[in-house]
């Protein structure tokens, strides 16, 4: 199976992130402060929700968000889609083999797909950014040797009636000489062992006012612009250039 097929898997998380539901009162305080260290890193999340587009490939698909108004662009060639839809209120208009869907039960499916899309490709992206949505439980675990030599931070994420999959588990690996996460491992179910893979989040770049990681050594997003201006018509038509 090809890996970002089994990484949909993370599509719910976009949606979440903390609520300190943890027993450990003091273990979830910690993992808070060490959450708005790496968002303070990477810029502050005044500079994150003033940035308004993003456009960045993920897999085999290229998206452009309106990350103000909501409004998403899909192009995915392998599929022979083009997704224009509104994450907020599920409007839009799909394009298949360049011709626009009719059928409204067809195109209703393939919105939500699109908006699937976004939420597991968006959070490949910003991901340090939603640590402190509603609803996950955010903890600290333990501390680590990194493969820089470095020591990290390692939390843990779960959720509460949140998303697809509320069953999964993340641990995020938090550089303490930086307050970046250098890595992320997934785990399918909260009791899980061993995670599913453990990825890299390296090669962080200056991106407009914020710090994003892509074009990383293992996979990842690629590719990634970020602008205040953006040709507005992509979010309507298929043809915009």
């Amino acid at each position: 199976m090809k890996l970002y097929y089994v990484l949909k898997l993370t599509y719910l998380l976009c949606f979440t992130t903390l609520i300190t539901l943890s027993s450990n009162a003091q273990s979830s305080k910690k993992a808070t402060a060490i959450a708005n260290k790496v968002v303070k890193a990477m810029g502050g999340m005044e500079h994150y929700n003033n940035t308004h587009f993003i456009k960045w490939d993920f897999a085999k698909r290229t998206l452009f968000w309106d990350k103000w108004t909501g409004d998403v662009r899909i192009e995915s060639p392998e599929n022979n889609l083009v997704i224009l839809v509104n994450i907020n209120t599920l409007k839009g208009k799909v394009f298949k083999n360049n011709q626009l869907v009719q059928d409204e039960t067809k195109q209703n499916e393939l919105l939500v797909k699109g908006k699937n899309w976004w939420i597991n490709d968006s959070y490949w992206l910003v991901m340090p950014w939603k640590l402190q949505d509603p609803g996950v439980t955010l903890s600290h675990v333990k501390t680590e040797t990194l493969n820089n030599g470095h020591t990290a931070d390692v939390l843990q994420l779960t959720f509460n009636d949140v998303g697809v999959t509320p069953e999964n588990k993340y641990y995020i690996y938090v550089d303490q000489t930086d307050n970046l996460i250098k890595q992320w491992a997934f785990f399918p179910n909260f009791n899980d062992a061993e995670p599913k893979f453990i990825l890299p989040w390296d090669n962080y770049q200056n991106t407009g006012n914020i710090l994003l990681s892509f074009n990383r050594s293992k996979f990842g997003p690629k590719n990634v612009e970020v602008s205040q201006e953006m040709n507005k018509t992509l979010f309507a038509e298929l043809n915009y250039k």
